[in-house]
């Protein structure tokens, strides 16, 4: 997985791998939580524009060097 085309589908993956689970789907966007109570929001976009992806990360905490 690249940070220059991500699918919202890989970023999910990833974000499952660190204790995030999808919480609901509705429309064009999914929601996901950590075990410790936090919630992100992910578009379901083809692709996901690097600003967004990089907002997602830096609140879930995951580095780029991990994605």
């Amino acid at each position: 997985m690249s940070l220059r085309n991500p699918d919202w589908r890989d970023l999910v993956n990833v974000l499952t791998r660190y204790g995030f689970a999808i919480e609901r789907q509705r429309g064009i966007h999914v929601q996901l939580k950590h075990i410790d109570g936090r919630l992100v929001t992910i578009p379901k976009h083809d692709p996901i524009k690097k600003w967004t992806l990089r907002a997602i990360l830096e609140e879930t905490g995951v580095s780029r060097e991990e994605f």
